[in-house]
């Protein structure tokens, strides 16, 4: 049975509330509605689409905590960050993120959005990549919404953190990066 607009409106914004990230698919299927239905209960709601609740939530909360990069040049959206500690970051796959021929992603895409997020869990100015040891476990392909997900682990050398970094698609573990990171020393 479907719900009367009214009440799947307040639903609706109790859901966004609750999980800020959700995409208007999710919901759809949710609220057993279409997309555009989603979209238009959106727009009367001021709601604004995913990627701006998250642009928004980001520059507010990371953008003066993220020291070792520009927030622009994070490969995904950053949803959570704790410096020295770790990092969560989203990255949609779109079709400029895939072979044409078969609609899977190009690993370098998976491969920067953990190197990024590595780079930016650092609380540090300077933070560069020394060595990356990487898997991929299974293909990413285009619609679907890669979940990176940072550890920092200490080290015993100098100006050296050890950064463990694996992506999801859902529960599914398509990649995982062991990063050793080169921090500046501090002045």
């Amino acid at each position: 049975m479907r719900l009367p607009k009214k009440i799947r409106q307040e639903r609706l914004k109790d859901k966004i509330e609750e999980t800020p990230f959700i995409t208007d698919e999710a919901l759809a299927d949710f609220f057993k509605v279409s997309i555009q239905t989603i979209r238009l209960d959106r727009m009367e709601l001021s709601i604004p689409e995913l990627r701006e609740r998250i642009k928004s939530v980001a520059t507010v909360q990371w953008n003066e905590t993220v020291k070792a990069l520009p927030l622009d040049d994070v490969i995904g959206e950053i949803i959570d960050l704790e410096l020295d500690k770790r990092a969560i970051s989203i990255l949609d796959i779109t079709k400029d993120h895939v072979f044409t021929r078969n609609d899977i992603a190009r690993g370098h895409h998976l491969f920067a959005q953990a190197n990024s997020l590595a780079v930016a869990v650092i609380d540090n100015e300077l933070a560069l990549t020394e060595k990356a040891e990487i898997k991929f476990t299974r293909q990413v392909r285009e619609g679907e919404r890669v979940v990176a997900k940072a550890q920092i682990i200490e080290t015993d050398k100098p100006h050296r953190t050890e950064v463990i970094v694996d992506s999801f698609v859902e529960s599914e573990r398509v990649f995982s990066g062991q990063f050793i990171m080169y921090r500046q020393e501090e002045k």
